[in-house]
């Protein structure tokens, strides 16, 4: 069963997929945040259309490690998303994600409009690997 990694954002949520031995993340989606509800709907039929097991949802703590309002945001959508998936959904700190994004996708010389959509997802890409290598290290 696959792994869906998601970068929330207030604009945009980003989306990867892991492959079926929840290896390896892959860059997936980026979906356009209209609405909570929308938003949910959405990533409902995502878990569904790639028979998906689990949810791995970025939670944006801030750097001292305290949660602010984007994270209290995150948890209440983790809340959500579990009931309208039907899956467990995991919350798993995103510091440092989006940055990290940025500095490969500009080292791979990606400018402009379509960079800002590429972000996110490299940014839920990112988030979903370290689950992934921290879950198999675990073991």
């Amino acid at each position: 069963m696959r792994k869906l990694g998601i970068d929330p954002g207030m604009r945009r949520v980003g989306l990867a997929l892991s492959d079926e031995d929840a290896y390896l993340a892959s860059p997936h989606k980026t979906l356009a945040r209209v609405s909570d509800e929308a938003l949910i709907g959405e990533l409902a039929e995502e878990v569904r259309a790639h028979a998906v097991d689990e949810i791995v949802l970025g939670l944006p703590l801030r750097m001292n490690g305290l949660e602010g309002p984007e994270a209290k945001r995150a948890r209440r959508l983790a809340r959500q998303l579990e009931l309208a998936a039907g899956v467990r959904v995991v919350l798993w700190d995103e510091r440092m994600t989006t940055v990290a994004a940025e500095r490969e996708l500009r080292s791979s010389g990606l400018r402009g409009g379509k960079k800002k959509a590429l972000i996110d997802q490299a940014a839920a890409t990112l988030l979903l690997q370290s689950f992934l290598d921290a879950r198999r290290h675990a073991d």
